[in-house]
């Protein structure tokens, strides 16, 4: 297996908000009568008042953009010029089934759910060369990376060993190498991978003198949330944090934070939400102090939530959202994308902010710029590169 050890690859993050955000409460346009006029309080950002929204510079005109109270590191990440947001953005065929968006958006064909493989798959065939050049810090793998053999699910470094009684390891070690071995089907192949793997990282884990597994330790100063709402996406950014810096060659990494299907207490639940989201990217930025200029990270959701609040006290599927993108190569403390107001005429159905940005041109433009792949159709079947959007620098 090949080893990196020093790679001055890039680095592409993907933070999937699993539930559908609400975009229009994340960041909001607070000059908007209409917006203040059909959004609640608890669903809404405020501009006045002891929980007003955070003033963004250069957004839309005269509609005053401001982030949630809650998204405090995130506002300070925009000031800093590192984080750029993208309005109105999204998937352009206007299902609000979260299974169907999900399932378009990775992917990468709006309009086929038969697509064998996600677009990070794609994007990676036939590039590389390292241990662990691709990971989904979870579970599971993400149907973006659908049919992608190098993909590998790592919840957590402590659990990438062979379980049973240490005593047998060997053991079976050698018995499931003879299982797999002159075997060429995938199953094989990604068994025989994750073998391989468990001995390299093995060495990278810092053990005690007992064998025992160490905890991992940020880079000084830097601290991860532990409480309910930041600890799913907080330990996540953690272990891929600890990935990185064993210089296996992480290239692409996926991560997922749900419990954004607020149709009922938004005022409740979002706050804490938006406070995790921004608490554990903070965390993580920091934390990734030496690795800025190769690393980007993008944040979405499958579709954002309705104009109107409901009778709830929530808000119901919609279809335009927000993504942002955070690195060291971002033309960050911008709002990008062209926003089509709330006016009756100009939402989606009437009902929904209008996608005026679709999602792909956000990943092509960081495909593009950032791992010099210009043949965006083989990622993207259907969908050419397009005017860049103005994210990365130049």
């Amino acid at each position: 297996m090949a080893i990196i050890t020093d790679s001055n690859s890039n680095i592409l993050l993907t933070i999937f908000l699993r539930g559908g955000c609400d975009g229009l409460n994340l960041v909001g346009p607070t000059a908007d009568p209409i917006y203040v006029t059909e959004r609640k309080p608890e669903s809404r950002v405020e501009r006045t008042g002891d929980n007003s929204g955070l003033q963004l510079a250069n957004s839309f005109a005269d509609s005053d953009f401001r982030f949630h109270f809650k998204a405090g590191k995130l506002k300070e990440l925009y000031d800093k010029k590192n984080l750029a947001i993208v309005h109105a953005c999204g998937l352009t065929n206007g299902t609000r089934s979260h299974f169907e968006a999900i399932d378009y958006m990775e992917r990468g064909t709006p309009d086929n759910k038969n697509t064998p493989s996600g677009w990070i798959s794609r994007l990676t065939a036939g590039s590389l060369n390292s241990t662990l050049p691709v990971v989904s810090v979870a579970n599971t793998l993400p149907i973006s990376l659908l049919a992608c053999s190098e993909a590998i699910a790592i919840p957590n470094v402590r659990k990438i060993q062979l379980k049973g009684n240490p005593r047998y390891k060997a053991i079976q070690e050698t018995l499931i190498k003879q299982a797999y071995q002159n075997n060429n089907s995938a199953i094989s192949l990604n068994g025989m991978h994750t073998l391989e793997l468990i001995d390299v990282l093995a060495g990278k884990i810092p053990h005690d003198a007992t064998g025992k597994i160490l905890d991992y330790t940020p880079t000084a100063g830097v601290t991860y949330p532990t409480d309910y709402y930041a600890k799913e996406l907080s330990n996540s950014l953690a272990t891929l944090a600890q990935l990185i810096k064993m210089d296996v060659g992480v290239q692409y990494a996926t991560a997922d934070f749900g419990g954004w299907d607020t149709h009922v207490g938004q005022g409740g639940r979002f706050p804490n939400l938006v406070d995790g989201l921004s608490r554990s990217i903070g965390a993580f930025w920091d934390d990734m102090e030496k690795y800025h200029d190769r690393l980007t990270i993008v944040v979405m959701s499958e579709f954002g939530r309705r104009l109107k609040s409901n009778d709830s006290g929530g808000t119901d599927h919609g279809h335009g959202n927000v993504m942002m993108v955070l690195g060291g190569h971002i033309n960050g403390g911008n709002i990008y994308g062209k926003w089509p107001g709330l006016a009756n005429e100009n939402l989606d159905n009437q009902v929904d902010l209008a996608v005026t940005t679709d999602y792909r041109a956000v990943l092509s433009e960081i495909i593009n710029a950032q791992f010099n792949h210009s043949n965006i159709n083989s990622i993207f079947p259907g969908f050419a590169l397009q005017k860049p959007i103005g994210i990365i620098k130049t």
